[in-house]
């Protein structure tokens, strides 16, 4: 702090002589010097040009006059600077409401978008629906795969398939289809009274590895109705023997989980062991009936996302794949060879069943849409939506032996039953808002179905759609199986496989 010399004040603008070194207020000391020339301390001769200018950074305040000081006057002063800051404050809040109002209504702007956007994405996913179905009825085809711009570089197109496959299918098709309409459920085989008396009957613990643990899926043998195929979280498909309570064969090759496995037995043939995973692959291997193991065969690779579906066509002789890629594959299982690659869908593909007459393939898709596929032109006949229901993804599908429904999530809580005649829903059944279904099934009699999900395994009866059973002991259950003549009941859950059944 700087005192002038003359006044004895700080100064507001202060020089410095640079004859006497003498601080002063440039407007005094020009006025003296103007009058006498001279330094007014040390009286030397002093002019304008020996006056510096001082700069001080930063600048501060300059003190209260002796007036301010008194307590009237610092109270007024406090007092102002509090009005002050009231205004400022209050101020701040009307920015502050004014820019919450914005706000507000940019978020109902964004949402209600949002539901126009998404209104209008499912009519056009209808839309391209109805096309696809009249186009497969009338024999033309769509003008692209993906109802977008044409890349000539991307675009495959699905060759028909050979003329042996084709005939094979045929042939098949023609003698289930006619059986089918006398069919009657066998006369050994479990009644809807005896279900309800299924107890537990066995339990196989820990299986696979422990990390990472899980059952993913489980398929039974037909030939040897002890032994059963599980695929695993832990990248392994392991055959096992109930009646030994033995491992036979853990067969690797895949380097992700594996998503779904199948046994292929056929008279005159070996035992094919099939399975696809999330590494995008299906791996084949077959029963060597000298040494007793299971010999890699083939490594399918043609899919571009993972494997979501895999089943086995009635006559035995055709592999059917689904993925997320959009497409499925069929392959010949005497050369396993692929024999037809489909066009990409609009959708992925999270799902895969075959009809038991051989000519229809159920793909379900993350649109809650399920697209019934002729198996021979590769073309969609069907396309099922149930009736106002949210997007959810269709995991899982089952034909029943009868050819006439098929079942399916409906919801994220239910399941309904398609009467593929009509196409309409027959039925839908609830399971509980908090369900969530991971496996569906319908038995060979077409007289059961089942349910496997987070909270256990359901079993219905058809047409009555009665409950007749449930099990929920083994809590999150990922997949269910009928055993020999629908009198047990197979399921995975976490690292155990267990069997309900009659009681003995």
């Amino acid at each position: 702090m700087f005192f002038c010399s003359i006044s004895g004040e700080p100064p507001q603008d202060p020089v410095v002589s640079s004859k006497s070194g003498q601080v002063y207020e440039r407007r005094l000391i020009l006025k003296y010097i103007n009058e006498n020339g001279t330094d007014p301390i040390t009286g030397e001769k002093l002019e304008e040009g020996d006056l510096i200018t001082i700069k001080a950074n930063p600048k501060a305040p300059a003190p209260r006059p002796p007036s301010a000081t008194s307590i009237p006057v610092l109270l007024q002063t406090l007092q102002n600077e509090w009005d002050a800051a009231m205004l400022e404050t209050f101020t701040l809040k009307q920015q502050y409401n004014a820019l919450r109002q914005e706000l507000s209504v940019a978020l109902y702007a964004q949402d209600a978008a949002t539901r126009v956007v998404a209104r209008l994405m499912r009519e056009r996913d209808a839309a391209r629906e109805a096309l696809a179905s009249v186009s497969a009825t009338m024999g033309v085809a769509p003008a692209t795969a993906n109802g977008g711009d044409v890349e000539m570089s991307e675009t495959q197109e699905a060759g028909g398939l050979p003329e042996h496959i084709a005939k094979q299918i045929d042939e098949t098709h023609n003698t289930l289809s006619a059986s089918r309409k006398k069919r009657k459920a066998p006369a050994d085989w479990v009644t809807p009274a005896e279900v309800k008396t299924f107890t537990a009957k066995h339990t196989i613990p820990s299986l696979h590895s422990s990390s990472p643990a899980g059952i993913t899926s489980l398929a039974l043998s037909r030939v040897n109705p002890s032994q059963f195929l599980t695929g695993g979280n832990d990248k392994i498909v392991q055959i096992y023997d109930r009646s030994t309570d033995k491992v036979l064969a853990s067969l690797k090759g895949h380097t992700k989980k594996v998503t779904h496995v199948a046994f292929r037995e056929r008279e005159g043939d070996p035992t094919l062991v099939l399975s696809g995973g999330a590494d995008k692959i299906a791996k084949i291997w077959s029963h060597d009936a000298a040494s007793g193991e299971y010999i890699p065969k083939s490594t399918l690779r043609a899919h571009k996302g993972e494997i979501t579906g895999l089943a086995l066509h009635p006559s035995s002789a055709i592999l059917a794949l689904s993925s997320t890629d959009r497409t499925y594959s069929l392959y010949d299982l005497n050369t396993f060879d692929q024999v037809f690659r489909s066009a990409e869908s609009d959708e992925p593909f999270t799902s895969l069943a075959v009809h038991p007459d051989g000519t229809l393939l159920g793909l379900g898709t993350p649109a809650s849409t399920i697209q019934i596929y002729d198996i021979r032109s590769g073309a969609v006949v069907a396309s099922l939506t149930p009736p106002d229901s949210p997007p959810f993804t269709i995991n899982t599908l089952s034909f029943s032996e009868n050819g006439y429904h098929l079942l399916a999530p409906d919801s994220l809580s239910s399941v309904g039953v398609w009467d593929l005649r009509k196409p309409k829903i027959a039925t839908s059944i609830g399971l509980g808002e908090g369900f969530k279904v991971s496996k569906v099934s319908y038995d060979y009699s077409a007289l059961l179905l089942g349910v496997a999900g987070n909270e256990g395994v359901r079993v219905f009866a058809h047409k009555t759609w009665e409950e007749l059973v449930r099990f929920e002991e083994g809590g999150e259950t990922s997949d269910l199986v009928f055993g020999e003549q629908g009198k047990e009941i197979w399921a995975a859950s976490g690292r155990d496989v267990r069997i309900w059944g009659l009681p003995e």
